[in-house]
């Protein structure tokens, strides 16, 4: 019952198109969280001043 499919180019650039999708979007949501962790930090820390 199993077929045999070619994926071919449009499967290809789909695949390039997605994994690029999810990389990007993994980077900056991990830039985001780097920023927020660094802005509670000096938060945090300039309490202590007031």
């Amino acid at each position: 019952m199993a077929r045999d499919v070619e994926v071919g180019v449009a499967g290809s650039l789909t695949m390039i198109v997605l994994f690029s999708s999810v990389a990007f979007l993994l980077r900056n949501f991990y830039k985001r969280y780097i920023r927020m962790q660094e802005r509670d930090q000096v938060q945090r820390e300039n309490e202590g001043d007031n």
